[in-house]
């Protein structure tokens, strides 16, 4: 512990020294954000987008953050519980333990060679076969949710192994297979860590500027149809912030940053929440 009075004096300096840190970058990101709603107004919230007109609605970009966030976490939340059940339960060892190496690999992968690799190979097989442009909605989530599916299982995974191991010696005593095992005693065991991972994913998504920013598309318009593009909060923060100084669309950055931090903060607490429940239980 380190409040213990025997932990070194370089571990307590180097928590005090963390902890500051944070709180200073929280504080600063807060006052910003308050300081960018007051100098811009109530005319951030609004639906147009438009500086020529100084119109600097952000309302868009934040139904976009919201839609494109949630249906990256359906999609990899699944993709990353169908890993889980193929490593502990339904696959074979060779094919389990290759699958846990390939996804561990992944965490490894710069953001950036995501989004590089679908510019050539994804986005021209959804404009030959959807239509537009093939930087859209769609192109984005299916990236999105490949990026996050390595979080998800690792941290899923922490909680299922030791649940496993745990139970193990009962569950051959009953002849469980491994398959009935997982389904019958281990994931109803592990289920606040699945919805857990779940909060980490989303936060990891909405948090996100490369995919959004390469294969979203980058309009401001409301997430209507999946194979039209809209711009994320995190795209417009890396975009105006690349080509502007000064302004309301220049104060946009740092109410869209509050916004980003409070999802972030949010999703935090909820899976600490979460956890200690577990815990205790």
């Amino acid at each position: 512990m380190i409040d213990s009075p025997n932990t070194p004096l370089w571990l307590r300096a180097s928590a005090v020294y963390v902890t500051a840190l944070l709180a200073t970058v929280f504080v600063f990101i807060t006052f910003c954000a308050a300081e960018g709603l007051f100098m811009s107004g109530p005319t951030l919230f609004t639906s147009v987008w438009h500086p020529e007109t100084q119109d600097f609605g952000i309302l868009p970009m934040i139904a976009a953050t919201a839609a494109l966030s949630l249906s990256s976490l359906a999609l990899g939340w699944l993709i990353s519980f169908g890993c889980i059940c193929h490593i502990h339960g339904f696959g074979e060892k060779y094919s389990a333990s290759l699958l846990s190496s390939l996804l561990r690999l992944m965490t490894a992968i710069p953001t950036v060679v995501y989004g590089f690799a679908s510019v050539f190979l994804l986005v021209p097989l959804i404009r030959d076969g959807m239509g537009g442009s093939g930087f859209s909605w769609f192109t984005a989530t299916l990236v999105l949710s490949l990026l996050i599916t390595p979080t998800m299982v690792l941290t899923m995974e922490s909680a299922v192994a030791q649940t496993a191991r745990e139970s193990r010696l009962a569950a051959e005593s009953l002849g469980l297979s491994r398959a009935e095992h997982l389904v019958y005693v281990v994931l109803p065991a592990c289920k606040e860590w699945l919805w857990g991972a779940a909060l980490l994913g989303f936060g990891r998504a909405a948090g996100d500027t490369m995919i959004p920013t390469m294969l979203a598309g980058n309009a401001v318009q409301y997430p209507v149809s999946p194979f039209e593009a809209i711009r994320t909060l995190t795209a417009h923060i890396g975009l105006v912030l690349s080509s502007d100084v000064g302004g309301t669309a220049y104060y946009s950055l740092f109410v869209a940053g509050g916004i980003l931090l409070a999802l972030s903060t949010g999703a935090n607490i909820l899976f600490r929440a979460i956890r200690r429940g577990s815990e205790r239980g």
